[in-house]
């Protein structure tokens, strides 16, 4: 057959199809007439040189027939119902008094009538069983048929529900128009990464639909390498994704190595983190140094060495952080070009009105990030309030200037008559005034409610915390006078050793659980561990679970609430860019990278990570 208009020039048709085709139009050629009138060519999918009686897709009559009442009697399609015939795609189709007919995408109208879903139903079957040309239209076409409908009449196959069905089975965004597209069918951006998080870790409990079975009872030999490994500073290459993790070597001596931990002091029957708010973890426990002067002399001696080695070692860029753990306040000391700052910055929380004095006293200074990021943003909001104000006021101002000082002239008369009539009935000395302790006591009103409070934490730069380590080693109120820590002095944790330290390793614990997913059950792994997880430990596990679980995975995080705060951005003016080598500091070069990017939660940590895909998500 000659090639009809409208129909793709690719498109071949089999011999079994036309042949039905063929026979379909010789049994209704008694039923249905030839199309006439100027609509008869109107649309793309049938040709004007087309033989009489060739039915369209629907059974129904003719769309382009003057007399819509001529013909056979349509039949009921088997298939319609309300969950197929639906579709907010459909044109409303109209006729006017002439029998012509009209398409409109109104958004009030919805749904089409009973009758044009019935033939767009039985049309969409005809295109099934007999010939689809419309499924190997291209996409350009596609649109062109498109824009063609919307300035003339249509006809059933000029309709898009004909392709509804195939669209919603292929999913294919080529298929559909530009805006058809919706923004749930773009790919999210995979992330390989996600914030640094400053915060202390008391517990981490990781889940996976993998077996997280190797990571428990390790070998000797994999304790001892990994453990010689974090001494040295040596890691290990993992592959993108392993196929067995338990039988890999290599991936049980590095999680062995991200769990090791350096501490000072030590007492095995003690446990030494957290200290705030820890009083019931000392209590009936065995304190010898607590009535025992010279222990305590000791014992803070062998501290005040442990210090000044972590310091050194901060300065040389030999050790990345460490941590002070004090029974009333944290301290965070970290090295020159981590969170984006090019000096050593210290980071104190929670802290009081006392020491913050202690502190000016001794000549440190610091700064309170958070309560100069309220002042800041109070004075934006009122820049932009008094903006409109003052450009409505501008031209009423250079009105009113000359009223404006003379009624400040009067102000100033009235202000100075105001008083003089005390002066005159001699009672002015028996007015009480205000002491300079009570205005002083107002104004430093403010500073004494931010005690214990998130608010109150402090940042300390540059060389001023080469003097913050000389008040903290000669402070007395760094240890607790009484009570179940008396005499003890604070915790060091660092992720490398030091002087005086002793090497810990976190506890884990893998246990496989069955958890209800709709009406199964589904088998998941669950990996707990437990102990004061730095954040270059939180950072090496999950490196390690990336392949071990083939990125899928998820993690609950609980923090230690006095260090949540220490993920606030410090301020712009101490940001760089400029690459600092740290390559010596003992961590994993991945972990250097991120702990080197700016802070970005602000004064609240991390409580979710899931990976999916290789691709990270977290909340806070």
């Amino acid at each position: 057959m000659s090639q009809q208009a409208g129909y793709s020039p690719s498109f071949k048709r089999p011999a079994e199809i036309m042949r039905m085709r063929r026979k379909r139009a010789r049994s209704d050629a008694g039923v249905f007439s030839s199309p006439s009138g100027p609509d008869s060519t109107g649309s793309p999918g049938q040709s004007g040189s087309s033989s009489a009686g060739v039915r369209p897709f629907s059974p129904g009559p003719l769309f382009n027939t003057q007399n819509r009442s001529g013909g056979g009697i349509k039949r009921r399609n088997p298939f319609a119902n309300i969950e197929n015939t639906y579709s907010p795609k459909k044109k409303f189709v109209i006729y006017n008094d002439d029998g012509n007919r009209e398409a409109t995408d109104s958004p009030h109208i919805n749904r089409t009538t009973e009758k044009e879903e019935d033939e767009e139903m039985s049309g969409k079957k005809d295109c099934q069983g007999g010939f689809s040309f419309s499924a190997s239209l291209t996409n350009a076409e596609k649109l062109e048929h498109r824009d063609v409908s919307s300035k003339k009449s249509l006809n059933f196959s000029e309709d898009d529900s004909l392709f509804e069905e195939e669209e919603e089975d292929v999913q294919s965004p080529l298929l559909k128009s530009p805006r058809a597209i919706s923004p749930a069918s773009i790919v999210p951006p995979v992330c390989t990464e996600y914030p640094a998080d400053w915060s202390l870790k008391t517990r981490l409990l990781f889940t996976s639909p993998l077996s997280l079975s190797w990571a428990e009872q390790p070998k000797a030999q994999e304790q001892a390498l990994g453990l010689s490994q974090n001494c040295r500073a040596q890691f290990n290459t993992l592959p993108h994704s392993l196929q067995d993790p338990r039988s890999c070597s290599e991936l049980r001596c590095a999680f062995q190595q991200s769990l090791v931990y350096w501490q000072h002091p030590s007492l095995p029957w003690i446990s030494l983190f957290p200290r705030i708010n820890a009083e019931r973890s000392f209590s009936g426990k065995s304190t010898p140094w607590a009535q025992d002067t010279a222990l305590q002399q000791s014992l803070m001696s062998e501290w005040s060495v442990s210090l000044s080695s972590l310091y050194s070692l901060l300065k040389a860029r030999l050790c990345p952080y460490f941590y002070i753990c004090s029974y009333q306040f944290t301290v965070l000391f970290r090295a020159a070009g981590l969170s984006g700052c090019s000096s050593i910055t210290a980071l104190i929380s929670p802290t009081t009105r006392g020491l913050r004095e202690a502190m000016k006293a001794e000549g440190i200074e610091f700064s309170l990030p958070l309560v100069e990021e309220r002042r800041k943003s109070k004075e934006q909001q009122n820049v932009t309030v008094h903006q409109g104000e003052e450009e409505e006021e501008e031209h009423k101002e250079k009105e009113e200037c000359s009223e404006l000082k003379e009624g400040d002239d009067e102000e100033n008369d009235n202000e100075d008559s105001s008083f003089s009539w005390l002066k005159e009935m001699g009672i002015q000395d028996k007015i009480k005034k205000p002491d300079s302790i009570t205005i002083q006591l107002r104004k430093e009103g403010h500073t004494v409610s931010l005690d214990h409070k998130p608010e109150s934490v402090v940042c300390v730069e540059g060389s001023h915390t080469f003097t913050l380590i000389n008040f903290l080693i000669n402070c007395k109120s760094l240890v607790a006078a009484a009570g179940s820590q008396a005499g003890l002095p604070p915790t060091l944790l660092a992720p490398v050793a030091f002087r005086g330290a002793t090497v810990h390793t976190l506890k884990s614990r893998s246990v496989n659980v069955k958890s209800q997913v709709g009406s199964t059950y589904q088998n998941i792994s669950s990996l707990e561990i437990t102990g004061p997880i730095l954040p270059s430990s939180l950072h090496a596990i999950t490196n390690l679970l990336k392949p071990a679980q083939k990125g899928n995975f998820s993690a609950t995080l609980y923090s230690h609430a006095p260090t949540s705060v220490m993920n606030i951005h410090i301020s712009k003016q101490q940001c760089t860019t400029e690459c600092v080598d740290l390559s010596g500091c003992g961590l994993h070069p991945t972990s250097i990278e991120q702990l080197q990017q700016p802070s970005s939660l602000g004064k609240t940590a991390l409580t979710h990570i899931n990976m999916n895909n290789y691709s990270y998500t977290w909340k806070n």
